[in-house]
This record gives structure tokens, sequence and C-alpha cells, in this order.
């Protein structure tokens, strides 16, 4: 069904509301290598404001005071959406996160608790009564701070139903305002989700009198079915992630979730307040400041998910777009153009080619991009606009580093030992130093080494182009470990060595950052 086969506007006005509730702040940074700084979560929750997204979960406040202080400033500058805290069924988690949030216009604590025997058993080592006691308890706490208390069930689909009723109904009878029965391991079936929900709706006294909310992980691929075969059942509020970001395999992508309801109105007959134009945009920043790509094909956001290549699609699309598209483009913040990018390009041309890919830089940013931008220009024969994405990328990602790159000459050849010389600017001071190894990269990252000491191990290298061509920029991802603690980040350039060292780099910023910090992200 093509987006114009969609319900007409007096249809979907008869619809029926869905909450939205990102959670990309929270679940989706616990995902390995994707710490963000304050600076990067503000952006994040600033654009998840704009584009509607009914509740920001903007972090675990008693995780670390970075988390805290994120939370707490969320709360106090969104304009428009509810700001949730994240809190254990423990009384400290749940003061602090009362504490973060209060500022918020509409301010949730969420708290949660395992249900399911084999969590009762291995994790808490309680049992069912005491789990219950603690419901009642934490929740009534919680609902002392706040008018809005979402509890959670962990692990509710693989909790069995009589004693999931029991705990749901616990957590109504203290206060809870929101119910969220989340498929924690991904384990689900959609029919089973759907299931699930009307069962607990149907038997629970007090359970229309709450919202029942989805949380669905991707471990088996069905994130996104599960959230709308429980939206099915009877839940009106999902909790996703931008680009799906999130534990393990992640969570449903709040683009899919949003999308299919809007182009699928005859079977899902449900509404959101997602500008959706917001999701192209929205997608990139936070792949760049969680240093997670994209993958090419990805649904809605994909960088070829409105890319045809096949000349029997192209010669449909000619004709007809609806032939191969189901939804437009520009629907999800897409805008296909013509305009061709290069050295004689002036900076009127690029920032109006950065607004239409998604971007919006700040004047200095703006300067630094296109300087970057003339330098490339003057190196590539053709810009292309995956190109210009990973520049811009390069510059949010990088833009707070403590360590930046300055210089970098290397000697490589047949005739070894190979040899780097590095100049890094550390808090502003540069610093040259000589290194060999075996290899060029080898050389460059033994140079690091000697210029940042530190006890990190090198988990991944990975070098791909980011476009057609001998003269195509390269992007490097580097993953390091230090102490139980993952970073990932990348860096582009055209030339592979130097796009090498802006990748470590990146990643050693990071580590350094979540040394100084001590943040240690709690699972929920």
């Amino acid at each position: 069904m093509t987006e114009s086969a969609a319900p007409r506007d007096d249809a979907r006005s008869n619809s029926e509301s869905v909450v939205i509730f990102d959670t990309t702040l929270r679940d989706g940074e616990q995902s390995p290598g994707a710490t963000m700084h304050l600076e990067d979560k503000l952006q994040v929750a600033e654009i998840l404001d704009q584009m509607g997204v009914d509740i920001i979960e903007a972090g675990f406040p008693i995780a670390s005071e970075g988390d805290f202080e994120a939370v707490a400033a969320i709360a106090e500058r969104a304009r428009n959406a509810g700001v949730a805290g994240l809190a254990r069924a423990i009384e400290a988690d749940i003061a602090r996160c009362g504490e973060a949030v209060r500022k918020a216009r509409r301010p949730r604590i969420h708290t949660f608790v395992s249900t399911s025997p084999i969590h009762l058993r291995h994790q808490m080592n309680k049992s069912e009564d005491q789990v219950l006691e603690i419901i009642a308890r934490t929740v009534t706490q919680a609902r002392n701070l706040v008018d809005d208390v979402e509890w959670s069930a962990m692990d509710a689909t693989r909790t069995p139903i009589d004693y999931l009723c029991r705990c749901v109904e616990a957590a109504i009878r203290a206060g809870a305002t929101t119910i969220n029965l989340p498929d924690t391991v991904g384990y689900a079936l959609p029919h089973e989700y759907e299931a699930m929900f009307r069962q607990v709706r149907e038997r629970v006294s007090g359970a229309d009198k709450v919202v029942f909310s989805v949380h669905c992980h991707d471990d088996l691929g069905l994130a996104v079915a599960n959230s709308l075969a429980g939206v099915a059942g009877g839940a009106r509020q999902v909790e996703c992630t931008i680009n799906g970001l999130g534990e393990r395999a992640g969570n449903a992508p709040l683009e899919e979730v949003v999308m299919a309801m809007r182009t699928r109105g005859d079977s899902l007959p449900f509404r959101t307040g997602i500008d959706a134009t917001y999701l192209n945009r929205a997608s990139k920043l936070v792949a760049a400041v969680a240093s997670s790509p994209v993958q090419s094909n990805k649904a809605i956001v994909g960088r070829n998910a409105f890319a045809h290549e096949s000349g029997i699609h192209q010669d449909g699309v000619l004709k007809n777009a609806q032939t191969y598209e189901i939804m437009t483009p520009a629907s999800v913040g897409v805008t296909k153009t013509s305009l061709v990018m290069g050295k004689h390009s002036g900076r009127h041309a690029f920032k109006d080619k950065l607004r239409e890919l998604g971007y919006e830089l700040a004047d200095n940013a703006l300067a630094d991009a296109f300087a970057r931008f003339k330098n490339l220009a003057d190196r590539k024969k053709v810009v292309y606009d995956e190109d210009l994405i990973a520049l811009v990328d390069d510059e949010i990602v990088h833009a707070h580093d403590r360590i930046k790159l300055v210089d970098l000459t290397v000697f490589a050849g047949t005739r070894g030992p190979q040899s780097a010389v590095l100049t890094l600017a550390i808090d502003g001071e540069e610093n040259t130093h000589q290194a060999t190894g075996n290899g060029p990269v080898d050389a460059i990252f033994n140079a690091i080494q000697a210029l940042v000491p530190h006890g990190a191990t090198l988990e991944l290298y990975q070098v791909h182009a980011v476009t057609k061509g001998t003269d195509a920029q390269a992007e490097v991802s580097v993953r390091l470990s230090e102490d139980g603690k993952t970073v990932t980040a990348k860096g582009a350039d055209p030339d592979t060595l130097v796009a090498s060292a802006k990748a470590y780099v990146a990643s050693l910023n990071k580590l350094t950052m979540r040394r100084a910090k001590g943040h240690d992200a709690l699972a929920s």
C-alpha cells in the first residue's frame, strides 16, 4: 500500500493515539561503545523534543554523576516532551531519579524489577512474595515524588502469566500510571506478545485506568513486529530508540515503528505525534554521536532506503515513484537533489546542501566543516553526498575532543621498518613523537601510544571506502577495550592512514572521558 493510499486525514483523526517513549539516551547508550558526552545528549534530546517524542528517557541517574547531570539538564531544557529517568526497585535509586527529573514540565520516574523465575532465582535471589512487597513499596515511594510513575516487569515475556498479573496489579494499586511489559531478551513471537497484553488487561483489576507499554529487543529480529503486536493487544505506549540503538541486537527502531503506523494505517489504525520529516536528521545525529554507523539497507533511514540500481526499478520510479516506493523520501526528511558539490562551490551552497542532508551546524562548526570540505574537494574529482556525511559526522563527533591530530607523516614501502612522525595536541599543548612498527598503521598506533600512554587493547580495526573510486574517502572504525569498558569510534579522510590515526585518537578520547567520569552504565 502506498502512502497516498493511507487513511485520509478524517480517518486518521478517528484512530487511536500511541505514546512514543524514546530511550536512545538510556537503553541506547548501553550499547557497547555508544557512550555519549553531555553535549551529545543535549543535542539528541533537543531533536527528539522538536520531532514530537512524548517521553524522553534521559538516563539512569544513579549510574554516575554524569548520568545524573544529563538527566537533570534535559529535564530542565525540554520544552514539550515529558522526561523520565530510570531507577531500579531500590529506595536510593528512586530518590536520586526523583531529584534528577524534578524540573521537567512532566517528570516521570521509571522503576523496574525482575519477575521471571530465571531472574528471581539467579539474579535477585528473591521469592515471588518478596518481589511483590518490593513492587508495592518502591512504586509507592516513586508516586510520592511524582505524579507520573512507570513500572516495568523485567523479562515479562518469560514470566508465568498468573504471577505477572499479580505483579501488575500490585504496581497499579501502589500508584503506577504506566505498566511496561518488556520483551527484555527478545524472546517473544508476535502472537504470543499480543496475547500476553490481552490477558493481563482482561484479568487485572484497574488495568483500564493505566497505559500499557511495549519495550522490545531485537535478538530474533522481531522487535518492530512485537511492538506492533503489543499495540494490537492494547498497549498504547511504544518504547523505542533512534536507529534501533541498544543493548545486544538493539531495540525497536523509532523510525520503523512510526512509519509502519503511518504507511499502513489501513491495518494499524493508530497515530503518533511524531513529525516524520525529522527522522533522517535524527538518525544521522545519533549515528554520529554514538559512533554507530547505520547499515546501508536499514529501513527508512539507510543510505539505500530510497536508492534504485536495477534498470527495471529505475524505469518504474521514473514513470511513477509509487511503483517501488511505498513512502516518499520527503516524508522522512530525505531530499533528492542533483546539486553537485565541488571545489568551486561557495559557503551558501555548502550550507544548503548540508541542510538537505539533514544537518544544521552552528556558525563556528560550519566554518570548520567548510574548510575541510574545500580541502577534500581539492583532492577528489567528485564529492558525493556520502563524502559530506562522513565529513560532517567526523566534525560533530570530535568537536569536544581533548586529544586532536595535528600532523602526520608516514614512511612506508617494501624496506622496513615503517615509521610515523605524529603530532598531537593534548589539552591544547602540541607534542611530537616518531615511532616504528610492523607496517604504517602499527607505526602510527605506536606513536599515539607513546604520546598518550594507556593499557587499552585494540579489539577492532576496520576500513571501508565511503564512496567508489581510487580517490574515495576511507572511513576507519577502531574499538578499544580497557578494564571492562569498550569504546568504538571512527575517522574519515581520503588518506587511509590519516583516517586510521583519527579513529584511534577518537577512541582514546572516548576512553579518557569514561575513565575520568567513572561512567559504568547499569543494565536494566
